[in-house]
């Protein structure tokens, strides 16, 4: 099956020094970025991550320190990942949770702004984990009735995960889903927007899930003492929040979308505070008199006036 695309999707996975996105860094990463003609090109790079690699995570996808000491870092081959990935929508094996996360967490590291707004992400997990509920390693054994070889080298998962997909979508083409509210539909399409919505249901703002959109399409906390609570709710009863989240151990993507609610939410309170200064200007000026109507002039002194004057100050 060829996938229909209306742009490329690149396809990509890594390997880090671990699964903490504030704080490790990538190996390895491998894309392959599938055209919307059929064609298909593969980007590989492994990565000085300028620390050392756990021993307990150098043991599951084999690369140890030795492997990457002369390799380049990731501010070096930054803006050629960036331009190979150009516009593509993006997909992965728990990419939405992981992968994406981590990638945006070394780009803005070093300073390039990887523009997230206009893409699709197609979280191929998600589809397994929703409709099957197993391991990429399970899934490729059910799904392609093969075997692995070379597990958790970028270039073999990511490989592995393309074809998955393309399995996917011939065995669930016409399965129909219930959702936890009962609603019926048949996600597994074709289609890249159906398999972004399907992948991405629980609509995070920062892809680590500090974050999340509620019903209404309002950024919400998703953690600790505010969970549920809308940002802007929580920025109006302890504006100190904001702070402690940017000072604190989060990822930068979240501090950057953070910062980007707080200045508009900053920038609505002093809206507010400018409409509240007019509205009462508007009130102080209100003239005593009707509009257009001219004040009485003052009657003219007379001799009864003055005798008036003259008893009262005794002159």
């Amino acid at each position: 099956m060829k996938l229909n695309l209306k742009r490329p999707l690149a396809f990509f996975d890594l390997e880090a020094t671990g699964i903490n996105i504030g704080v490790d860094r990538i190996v390895e990463i491998a894309i392959l970025k599938a055209m919307p003609d059929g064609s298909e090109v593969i980007l590989t790079k492994r990565i000085n991550p300028e620390m050392s690699i756990p021993l307990v995570t150098s043991l599951i996808h084999g690369i140890y320190d030795e492997d990457i000491k002369n390799e380049p870092t990731f501010g070096a081959v930054a803006k050629e990942i960036a331009a190979f990935i150009g516009d593509s929508d993006l997909a992965g094996y728990n990419s939405n949770k992981f992968d994406i996360p981590m990638l945006l967490e070394e780009f803005l590291r070093v300073g390039v702004d990887f523009d997230m707004s206009d893409r699709k992400f197609v979280d191929v997990q998600n589809i397994f984990h929703q409709m099957e509920q197993r391991t990429l390693k399970a899934a490729y054994k059910f799904y392609c009735e093969k075997d692995i070889i070379n597990a958790h080298s970028a270039e073999a998962d990511i490989k592995a995960t393309y074809e998955v997909l393309l399995a996917q979508l011939d065995k669930y083409q016409d399965i129909e889903f219930e959702d936890k509210q009962g609603n019926k539909s048949k996600p597994v399409q074709n289609d890249v927007d159906l398999l972004h919505s399907f992948t991405n249901m629980n609509k995070v703002v920062d892809f680590a899930g500090r974050m999340v959109y509620n019903e209404k399409g309002e950024e919400t906390i998703n953690f600790g003492k505010h969970k549920g609570k809308t940002v802007e709710q929580v920025f109006d009863a302890e504006p100190s929040y904001y702070a402690w989240m940017k000072q604190g151990d989060f990822p930068l993507y979240t501090k950057k979308k953070l910062e980007e609610i707080w200045m508009r939410w900053n920038k609505k309170k002093e809206e507010q505070k400018v409409a509240r200064a007019q509205s009462q200007a508007t009130k102080t000026d209100v003239p005593t008199t009707k509009p257009h109507q001219k004040e009485k002039p003052a009657a003219p002194i007379n001799n009864d006036m003055l005798e008036q004057l003259k008893m009262k100050f005794r002159k």
